[in-house]
């Protein structure tokens, strides 16, 4: 159990996952938090993180920083994911070992399962067949993570946890139309869309305000916003989505996983997961819900919540990325903790905070 008292250092506390974290060690009365912007601590930096850990000489440190992006930008950037998210996972774990911390969390992903992988996927699937080749390269420093985190527990007797959650979606996501994952990118097409169809210019023109496209911005002509956002398939009549709509998906409510995390922290220890045997591998644990949906579901779910009343149209020419990908959370489950936050709920509840977050905007 962590001491309210002691120092939790939380990397990439304002992304998705990291705020996620924040908030729920605010709630649970944790007060002694430390976290860094990019712009004040640069992880891919090993003197400045080594700087940072003399300094602050965490107790815990949970990494939840990576660099993130969804199909599109893990196809095109292939080298930026390998290489940038193994120097961050170098030099977090790296600091944590040489300051003994008392505790690390390491957050990845379920990408990390092979693309054919038996369904739903228990940890021990890992490395047994081919990745999905459009996010191989973010996937095997995810994987190098755990790995990491499983050598110097086996070497040093370090207690370095790894959690492998599902896609994730909440507050504070990314909604970049190019970089995004594939429900805060539909989420925002089909607000964008709604305001196409109702032309709703201001509230468009508050949307690209606070969130500018490559091409057009707040101040751009309508017709040159109208042109590009048909570029992403954004139209007053239809949304035109990537893929048949066929493969399955699971998705996490972020707070559920913050949830999910801290319980860990709490209550999980390294010598809870190793098992028995001369060979100690796969001891990350899956973060899910254990449920999943079709994209084609998903997108109705995500129009009924925006109230677009166009077309769905998907673009079968673009791919679908892996058929199917269901976390088996029996370990999870087996540790004392089972999500809360359904779909259905969830996605009107991100619609709503992605509304209220451009009201803020507009008032600063």
């Amino acid at each position: 159990m962590m001491d309210p008292s002691e120092k939790i250092y939380v990397a990439g506390h304002r992304g998705l996952v990291g705020s996620a974290l924040w908030r729920n060690l605010q709630e649970r009365g944790y007060t002694n938090l430390v976290g860094r912007s990019h712009g004040e601590l640069d992880l891919m930096d090993g003197s400045a993180v080594r700087s940072f850990f003399d300094e602050q000489q965490p107790d815990y440190v949970i990494l939840a920083a990576a660099h993130v992006g969804g199909i599109m930008a893990n196809n095109r950037y292939r080298a930026d994911f390998i290489y940038n998210n193994l120097q961050i996972q170098q030099n977090v774990i790296g600091e944590s070992f040489r300051h003994h911390v008392k505790k690390l969390l390491f957050l990845g992903s379920t990408c990390i399962y092979p693309r054919e992988a038996p369904q739903p996927m228990k940890e021990d699937v890992l490395l047994t067949s081919p990745l999905e080749y459009t996010n191989e390269p973010y996937a095997l420093a995810k994987i190098a993570g755990l790995r990491m985190c499983e050598s110097f527990n086996l070497q040093y007797g370090t207690n370095y946890i790894a959690v492998m959650p599902t896609n994730l979606y909440g507050p504070r996501d990314n909604f970049d139309l190019v970089n995004s994952h594939v429900l805060p990118a539909m989420l925002r097409k089909a607000h964008l869309a709604l305001c196409l169809r109702e032309c709703n210019e201001a509230a468009l023109r508050l949307d690209l305000s606070c969130r500018p496209i490559p091409g057009v911005n707040a101040t751009s002509p309508m017709d040159a916003i109208s042109t590009r956002l048909g570029e992403f398939g954004i139209h007053s009549d239809r949304l035109e989505l990537w893929g048949t709509g066929t493969p399955l998906r699971e998705f996490l409510w972020s707070e559920d996983m913050a949830d999910a995390c801290i319980h860990i922290m709490n209550k999980v220890d390294f010598a809870d997961l190793r098992g028995e045997g001369a060979e100690v591998r796969n001891c990350h644990i899956n973060i899910g819900s254990g449920k999943e949906i079709t994209i084609g579901a998903l997108a109705e779910l995500v129009r009924n919540a925006v109230g677009f009343k166009g077309r769905i149209v998907f673009d079968a020419d673009k791919p679908d990325g892996t058929m199917r990908k269901l976390t088996d959370v029996s370990k999870l489950h087996s540790l004392g903790w089972v999500h809360q936050v359904d779909i259905e709920d969830g996605v009107p509840r991100l619609y709503q905070w992605y509304l209220n977050n451009l009201a803020e905007q507009q008032l600063r």
